[in-house]
């Protein structure tokens, strides 16, 4: 018979307040040793659901990285039903596509739900963010910042890439939103506005 002693810290883990004010190497050191201890905690009581990798939805969700967006919870999904893509904007850059091509083509989806947000840090961006990183470390970034003005038309041009795109062979179903921040609504955009 096998015993096991399972010792368990869990850290209370908090996003309202700010860590101690400790060197940014401590910092961040302490912040990932939390979430490795509530890794812990959580793994503690896993159990395999058993899922395939292929979306139950056949759904992929492609949102800005704001950690305001809890798309889960905003859409209503559970583990398992969606392949979510999330980078700064949400736009659909060579990367997206990239993503989206495999969930297609190897795993099944057929649906694309594209996702922006109000109050988006990059509506105040430009392509000078590109200049000042060569400025600083002498070497300029390869990929476009893809800052917009407009929520609304960025959501566009987001839905024309993925519609315009000849690896994916899925485009009849894609539509494009904006999260209101403030009050959890999604507000459809029409592409041909």
């Amino acid at each position: 018979m096998l015993i096991r002693a399972v010792t368990t810290n869990v850290v209370s883990m908090t996003t309202s307040a700010p860590l101690p004010a400790e060197s940014a190497h401590e910092t961040a050191a302490g912040t990932t040793d939390r979430l490795v201890e509530m890794n812990r905690a959580y793994a503690a009581k896993f159990t395999d659901p058993g899922m395939d990798a292929r979306p139950v939805l056949q759904v992929a969700v492609v949102a800005c990285m704001d950690a305001r967006l809890d798309l889960h919870a905003a859409l209503g999904l559970e583990l398992g039903d969606c392949h979510t893509i999330r980078n700064a904007g949400g736009v659909v850059t060579d990367d997206t596509i990239r993503s989206l091509t495999i969930s297609q083509r190897a795993l099944g989806t057929r649906t694309v739900i594209l996702i922006h947000h109000t109050g988006c840090g990059l509506e105040s961006l430009t392509e000078d963010f590109r200049h000042e990183l060569e400025d600083e470390v002498g070497q300029r970034p390869a990929w476009a910042v893809e800052a917009f003005r407009d929520v609304d038309q960025d959501v566009r041009q987001s839905m024309q890439r993925v519609r315009t795109n000849p690896f994916l062979p899925h485009k009849d179903d894609v539509r494009g939103f904006v999260f209101d921040v403030h009050t959890g609504l999604l507000r459809e955009i029409d592409p041909t506005s």
